[in-house]
């Protein structure tokens, strides 16, 4: 198989993993509380990233770093596991998944709002109008079509999935400074955010045995959302002659989540959570070209 052909498989892979996280999150939830789950879900992603360095022969790489390095990874283990998926958790627990999922995707909006002052990258025309119509699609979606009525049912929800966005640009921005191998500084991120969520746990929250369900959940979320796909993703980014195919299929992970929600923890999709859905697609894709 040529390595375009195999680029698209691994992205395609990753897109229809991604795409069941909204409805994992829902199911697990049910059956786990914040912290634990994150516990869980972590201590899954920390395998996962240590066999990958095993494998690919880089442990080694852990003591070429500088106490700096450390204590970078300590930031970025504190933003995210830790402070990203107890906000995000929080939010499906407040918001149906066809609500948080949109608002959680606006991201890449933040992002450019946060590279300016951080960044100092100039805002243009063009960026300012895609800002307008994806926030436009988080007021339709967070109103749930009542716009002229202004009514939202759980602002405190819209206000965490908005939240999670800022926190994840930070996460990026940061990190796309941080030059050491991919996957080695995400093993040291969650090893320090694993720390980071047990304290937690002690001061806020309790150890909990989880069920059946509640176990094979949060390891669904480590092994699809935190661990297995960003390496499958690496794969396809670095096999791929150009980087823009593969990247814009991103796009559809929203919009197959909806199905997946649909038929998975049977929510009944409102229009409202689509038409938002697309203002907000199509302003991140004006903001793209």
């Amino acid at each position: 198989m040529e390595k375009q052909k195999k680029s698209y498989l691994y992205a395609v892979l990753v897109v229809l993993f991604w795409s069941t996280i909204p409805s994992a999150f829902k199911i697990s939830l049910r059956h786990l509380d914040v912290l634990p789950l994150l516990f869980y879900a972590s201590l899954v992603s920390i395998i996962i990233f240590f066999l990958c360095l095993l494998f690919s022969k880089k442990l080694f790489l852990l003591k070429t770093f500088s106490k700096k390095d450390y204590l970078y990874s300590a930031l970025l283990g504190f933003l995210n596991p830790l402070l990203y998926y107890c906000v995000i958790f929080k939010s499906y627990i407040l918001l149906p998944a066809q609500q948080a999922q949109p608002l959680n995707f606006v991201w890449p909006i933040t992002l450019v709002l946060l590279s300016i002052p951080i960044l100092k990258q100039k805002i243009k025309p063009r960026d300012i109008l895609a800002i307008f119509i994806s926030f436009f699609g988080v007021f339709v979606i967070s109103t749930r079509g009542d716009i002229l009525g202004f009514k939202i049912d759980s602002p405190a929800g819209v206000f965490l999935a908005l939240s999670s966005t800022i926190i994840w640009s930070l996460f990026w921005i940061y990190n796309v400074r941080d030059k050491r191998d991919e996957v080695a500084r995400l093993f040291l991120n969650f090893i320090f955010g694993f720390i980071f969520i047990s304290v937690a746990i002690l001061f806020f929250g309790k150890i909990e045995i989880p069920d059946i369900k509640g176990l094979v959940g949060a390891a669904y979320i480590g092994l699809f959302e935190m661990g297995v796909t960003f390496i499958l993703w690496l794969k396809a980014l670095k096999l791929a002659k150009t980087t823009a195919h593969i990247t814009n299929l991103i796009y559809l992970t929203p919009f197959l989540s909806l199905i997946v929600v649909r038929f998975a923890i049977d929510e009944v999709i409102i229009p409202a959570s689509v038409i938002g859905l697309f203002l907000i697609v199509g302003g991140i894709i004006l903001q793209r070209l």
